[in-house]
């Protein structure tokens, strides 16, 4: 075992009891997703978005918190293998938590494992269907795969809870998602 993984797994909290349910915040994200889509252009939506990104990353107790904090800023740093590590951890101790998956996801995006991003994209989405971000990833993934019908089919399902994505570009005419057999 290389010192820094043993380091890693030393400095993760123990869990003490099982990770609690996820906090139900079902109501206000549909009241976003409404506000988001009545919004008159990119620069209202932005602050309902950054609103919906702060339901989606409130974890199930301070601990789950802490280590979905802790794989954030890892990946931030470009340690996607800590990164991992922290999230395998809250994928175990909260499997009923969406971001868990989520995050561990864009992280296997990022290392290019985009099959495995997959799997932890469909986990996201089993738990919270409308996770705009989870959608969106998806499609990205699906179109890396080499799936662009399903990566168009689920940018515009991302695209129904949140028109203002910028990934909305990627389904324009001569764009890798952009209608078929329709060049520039």
């Amino acid at each position: 075992m290389k010192p820094f993984y043993f380091l890693a797994l030393l400095a993760a909290p123990v869990w003490a009891e099982a990770c609690p349910p996820s906090p139900d915040h079902s109501v206000a994200l549909t009241a976003l997703i409404d506000q988001i889509r009545a919004a008159p252009d990119e620069r209202a939506a932005q602050p309902i978005s950054g609103q919906m990104w702060e339901l989606w990353l409130d974890a199930p107790d301070a601990a789950a918190q802490e280590v979905l904090d802790m794989g954030m800023r890892q990946r931030n740093n470009y340690d996607f293998v800590g990164s991992l590590v922290s999230f395998d951890r809250l994928v175990e101790y909260c499997p009923d938590y969406a971001e868990g998956y989520n995050q561990r996801a864009f992280t296997r995006f990022l290392r290019e494992n985009y099959t495995a991003a997959l799997v932890d994209l469909d986990a996201a989405l089993a738990l919270s269907p409308d996770h705009v971000g989870a959608q969106s990833g998806r499609a990205l993934t699906l179109m890396n795969l080499g799936r662009v019908d399903e990566a168009r089919v689920q940018m515009e399902e991302a695209l129904k809870n949140n028109p203002w994505l910028s990934e909305r570009a990627l389904l324009a005419k001569g764009a890798p998602l952009g209608p078929k057999g329709e060049d520039i």
